[in-house]
């Protein structure tokens, strides 16, 4: 367990904030946004409640006093995977997005790569082992 840095804690919270934000557009509106985006729609809805729960666990790990560590290089390490996952669909063919579908996907690329360099900042920042 470490002490973990407000820094830290603030970019787990703002992740957390902005991932729940679009976890709700995705999950409640695929059927409008698939087809503007032109991805499948069980792409859009399956990611969209992946995040509900990913939002959950950065969301309650950001309110802690104590954190474990390796939980908060997992969240960092899954933000980072996220951004190049983003970007491989993009280049890889597997699906042909509108416009509006690049960017969607930029911008989800983009904002976990921010999100993964701002947590692991925080995780420098933040104090020693720590008894749980």
């Amino acid at each position: 367990m470490i002490q973990p840095s407000t820094f830290l804690s603030c970019a787990l919270l703002a992740d957390a904030v902005v991932t729940g934000a679009v976890a709700l557009l995705q999950t409640f509106g695929a059927g409008l946004l698939a087809p503007m985006l032109n991805l499948p729609q069980s792409l859009v809805l399956g990611t969209g409640l992946f995040l509900i729960a990913y939002t959950a666990l950065v969301g309650w790990l950001g309110t802690r006093q104590a954190m474990p560590r390796a939980l908060v290089a997992i969240v960092i390490a899954g933000n980072a995977a996220w951004a190049l996952g983003s970007i491989a669909l993009m280049l890889s063919g597997w699906v042909s997005p509108s416009l509006l579908g690049y960017a969607f996907i930029a911008i989800h690329a983009i904002s976990t790569g921010v999100f993964a360099e701002l947590q692991y900042i925080g995780l420098r920042k933040s104090g020693g082992a720590v008894a749980a």
